[in-house]
């Protein structure tokens, strides 16, 4: 029997169809709307932005570094400017063979032969196409010969550049600092973005601490690459619209330190390792700031070998550390002039009393003797006498009657046992010892009781006190200016590079020194005014166009036994005093405190005195150059 006959249907069937051509009209229709939609956003809505990342797709930004502002002396006279300099760089990709190419330049002496290795990590580590510095300074000499061999190396070349330039070399380097490539440790305090084309970073001195005012703002320039990021010329009838922004130089500082002064400084320790720090009592400038040796800022800016710095930093002499703020001394008898104070002021003495002086001194129920220096003798001494010829054991019994405790406390308010707050880091804050210090010091209860010789070797700036030289000139500056006193500062203006207008930096007082009378401070400078014509300083005093208030002092590097005598060439070199000189002129009405420190000078008079009197000379006599007018008008202005 036959199966079921299918009978078409053709209405049915196209009503389907017509359904079918509906919905693919449909689907046709929304992918159009859609698309017509997606093309409204880019084409209209979001022009400006897809044309922003087109454009940085065919163009790189190129940084402009900024000029890096000068660092002039309070007279204007330049102390860190830029100059150009000729570096070498390689690009790696014209060179056939990059090891041949480096062992090459090292055999012509134009690059470390130590630091081959590490100059091929360096380059291999950038594109291909990049420009490398492989020198980054050359001298005139290396430029002709890497000329006289230029074929030999392709893909090598000279580019000029500026960099960093101290006209007067070594000259109060640990003032200015340097500056030296960015490293990791200088990358959390800086905006990496602003440092783009940027390989120099200021590491200490004025070049750290005005870092950002020193480096400007950098500038850029769009320049047109390819899809591999190589730059390309502009083709056909296309002509891009590429932007670019000048950069915007660094502010030029205006320091408080004085070139002429500061010469006299660094001529007369050349040779030595000692410091020479001056400041104004009148506002807290730094007129001198000298620590020798020193070494040349320049070779960190071209990039130091590892022979070169490794010299620098296992130099027994240690060029690199900066005694003026990180070196501690025990200030000898420099302190007498602040002890005497601090016993006219607790009424311990009077200045008629007097104290005999037979060249010992014996605390009571002891047999020890605490000797004078080299003096001998003086016989009856009233305090002026004590401070002029530099009695010990006078000190010795003030300081015992006085107490630690009334010594510390007084000491206090002129600075010692904390930085003074100069505006360059790396300042260390000495001890002002007391009985509180001391518990705190030792761990074991029998070191920390405070004895009575100790007391005796803190009144002539002994045992365990110890100062940097930039707190004893904020001490000597405190003290002329009869206990006004006031922040050290290098830094005390700034310039607009473009305008030429200055800023002045305002001076910050500190809290003032209370309590003293007038008598007791001219009993004080009447004291270290005899020391420059009838004591220990008289040599150095000798022919003063000007009148001066000085102390010798000398500072014993290592004990020696109670029935031991010092015999200075019988000691070896590094082993004897330390030779300390302050002062402060005119007397009347004081511009300059200075501290000179020799280490292992000996007698104080002898070492430090000599230099002292050149700097003051080098700053208060008149002197054939005038400063420029332009700062020092603007420096005098008010704030």
């Amino acid at each position: 029997m036959a199966g079921p006959v299918s009978i078409r249907n053709p209405q049915r069937e196209q009503h389907a169809f017509q359904r079918r051509i509906v919905l693919a009209v449909s689907l046709v229709a929304v992918a159009a709307v859609v698309l017509a939609g997606r093309l409204f956003l880019l084409q209209v809505l979001r022009h400006d932005y897809y044309l922003q990342l087109s454009q940085g797709n065919r163009a790189r930004l190129e940084p402009i570094p900024a000029n890096r502002g000068l660092i002039l002396d309070r007279n204007g006279k330049v102390l860190a400017e830029n100059q150009a300099a000729y570096q070498l760089e390689l690009i790696r990709e014209q060179v056939p063979d990059l090891a041949a190419t480096l062992r090459g330049l090292a055999h012509l002496q134009l690059i470390p032969a130590d630091e081959v290795d590490e100059i091929r990590r360096m380059v291999r580590a950038r594109r291909g196409f990049e420009a490398v510095p492989i020198r980054l300074r050359m001298s005139e000499e290396e430029i002709a010969r890497f000329a006289v061999h230029r074929h030999q190396f392709p893909g090598v070349d000279i580019r000029t550049r500026l960099t960093r330039f101290y006209p007067h070399g070594d000259l109060a380097v640990h003032a200015l600092g340097y500056v030296a490539a960015i490293g990791e440790a200088d990358l959390p305090r800086i905006d990496r973005s602003a440092y783009a084309g940027t390989t120099l970073i200021g590491k200490l001195g004025v070049e750290s601490a005005r870092e950002k005012e020193l480096h400007g703002t950098n500038g850029f320039r769009e320049v047109l690459v390819n899809a591999q990021g190589r730059s390309v010329q502009s083709q056909g009838g296309l002509a891009p619209d590429l932007k670019s922004r000048a950069p915007k130089a660094g502010a030029d500082l205006i320091l408080s330190l004085d070139l002429v002064a500061q010469q006299a400084a660094e001529q007369a320790l050349r040779g030595r390792r000692g410091v020479v720090v001056a400041l104004d009592p009148a506002n807290g400038d730094v007129l001198v700031l000298a620590s020798q040796p020193g070494f040349d800022p320049s070779l960190f800016g071209r990039g130091l070998t590892r022979a070169e710095y490794r010299n620098l930093e296992t130099d027994i002499d240690r060029p690199l550390f900066n005694r003026a703020l990180r070196g501690t001394y025990p200030p000898g008898s420099t302190v007498k002039p602040v002890i005497a104070l601090a016993g006219l002021h607790n009424g311990t003495v009077t200045p008629e009393s007097s104290r005999f002086c037979a060249g010992e001194f014996y605390l009571p129920g002891s047999s020890k003797p605490f000797r004078e220096g080299r003096s001998g003798r003086h016989g009856a001494v009233n305090l002026e006498d004590a401070i002029a010829v530099s009695c010990d054991v006078y000190f010795y019994g003030l300081a015992s009657q006085l107490g630690v405790d009334n010594i510390s406390q007084f000491l206090a308010p002129f600075g010692y046992g904390k930085p003074t707050g100069i505006d360059i880091a790396g300042e260390q804050s000495g001890i002002l010892p007391s009985r509180e210090w001391k518990k705190n010091r030792f761990k074991r209860r029998q070191d920390q009781v405070w004895f009575p010789g100790e007391t005796v070797n803190f009144g002539i700036g002994q045992g365990y006190m110890t100062v940097t030289p930039m707190q004893q000139a904020h001490m000597v500056a405190t003290v002329a200016s009869r206990g006004r006193s006031f922040k050290p500062r290098l830094v005390t203006g700034m310039r607009n590079a473009e305008t030429g207008q200055a800023t002045v930096v305002a001076p910050q007082a500190l809290p003032s020194v209370e309590g003293i009378p007038e008598a007791d401070w001219n009993h004080v400078f009447n004291g270290m005014m005899g020391t420059m014509t009838r004591g220990t300083g008289r040599g150095v005093g000798n022919g003063a166009a000007y009148s001066i208030a000085g102390k010798t002092g000398t500072a014993q590097v290592f004990s020696v036994g109670a029935n031991e005598k010092y015999v200075e060439k019988n000691v070896s070199e590094r082993l004897r005093d330390h030779s300390w000189f302050i002062a402060f002129a005119p007397v009347e009405k004081p511009r300059i405190a200075l501290v000179v420190l020799v280490e292992n000078g000996g007698f104080g008079a002898a070492a430090a005195g000599p230099i002292a009197r050149k700097v003051l000379d080098a700053y208060l006599l008149p002197q054939p150059v005038a400063p420029a007018p332009a700062v020092t008008a603007a420096l005098q202005a008010k704030p």
